[in-house]
């Protein structure tokens, strides 16, 4: 099904019960796209295997066919089938999956992925959910699906089934609706190709976290194409101008506050709980973003998840 044959169409919204996750298996298994509930943020999911369900995705996402695309599977060995890991490599994967974090190494010379999915690199970027509603998709599916978030390239990624629905739903076949994500940003990213890791994408697991497990973590993310998703100067944006580390709102802005502060419009977190204010920055930017074309946002620590926050409104802010 195109695009353009579903511009008079919504995509029906529903919970994820078994009947639901054999119906979602056979719409991607005919090339079409469904929106599952990940422990991170909604992913538009399609078929790895199938290059007109990955270019669908590129299309219905407007996204720039250079930024490859995070493949999901159900277990960490389906992921050592597909990409070559090291034994740090697959110590790292063995200790946080399920889970938030994106592991990209070497395609395997016989990888089910297709090569626009890796956008014609011979890396991949690999990933096992938590969420037990992806877990069920990936399960019933039996192959790799490609879940970028659900939302425009470049936007605000969408936390409920109500922002998928917003953004996209007129462009897709089925929203499974999995409730709010736990997390709320994107999985961390670490290129595990070499001796030591690299950082390529701050997330919920921090680098303390990662530097336990396989010691020597660097800053990855040079110049030159991307390996991963989430590397883009400018991503996860509103229409909204934003202006960051505000100790209050200008007139006419909108203020997102965080901790004991006063005047906020929206609060992501009046206790100061980083992981209360990850899981709601980007549906309390979506609210912003409807009523007002700036939004001032109060400093967030930098210790910790705080870095992870960071990184998405410098992200966000940047209009370059």
């Amino acid at each position: 099904m195109s695009v353009t044959s579903r511009a008079t169409m919504t995509a029906p919204v529903l919970l994820p019960d078994p009947d639901t996750i054999r119906n979602a298996t056979a719409i991607l298994s005919r090339g079409g796209l469904v929106a599952m509930p990940t422990e991170t943020v909604y992913g538009l999911a399609g078929d790895a295997t199938n290059p007109k369900a990955v270019a669908r995705i590129y299309a219905v996402k407007e996204r720039p066919v250079f930024n490859p695309l995070i493949a999901h599977v159900a277990s960490p060995h389906a992921a050592f089938a597909q990409g070559a890991f090291s034994p740090e490599a697959r110590e790292l994967a063995l200790h946080f999956w399920p889970g938030p974090l994106t592991l990209v190494v070497n395609a395997t010379p016989d990888t089910t992925v297709c090569d626009l999915a890796r956008a014609g690199l011979d890396t991949l970027a690999l990933r096992v959910p938590a969420h037990p509603d992806a877990q069920a998709l990936l399960e019933e599916f039996g192959k790799p699906l490609v879940a970028p978030s659900a939302n425009p390239s470049g936007r605000i990624s969408p936390t409920q089934a109500a922002h998928v629905a917003a953004d996209l739903g007129d462009k897709i076949d089925l929203i499974l609706d999995g409730g709010p994500c736990r997390e709320g940003i994107e999985s961390t990213v670490i290129d595990a190709r070499w001796a030591t890791p690299a950082l390529l994408r701050k997330g919920t697991l921090s680098p303390a976290m990662i530097d336990a497990v396989w010691p020597g973590l660097t800053e990855g993310g040079g110049e030159g194409q991307p390996v991963s998703p989430g590397q883009l100067l400018r991503h996860y944006a509103p229409d909204a101008a934003l202006r960051l580390n505000a100790d209050s709102p200008a007139p006419g802005e909108a203020f997102l506050g965080f901790g004991a502060v006063s005047g906020a419009t929206l609060n992501l977190s009046p206790s100061g709980d980083l992981a209360e204010a990850a899981a709601n920055l980007f549906a309390m930017l979506r609210e912003l973003d409807k009523t007002h074309d700036r939004i001032a946002v109060a400093p967030i620590p930098g210790d910790g998840l705080g870095a992870a926050i960071n990184d998405r409104l410098v992200r966000a802010a940047n209009r370059s």
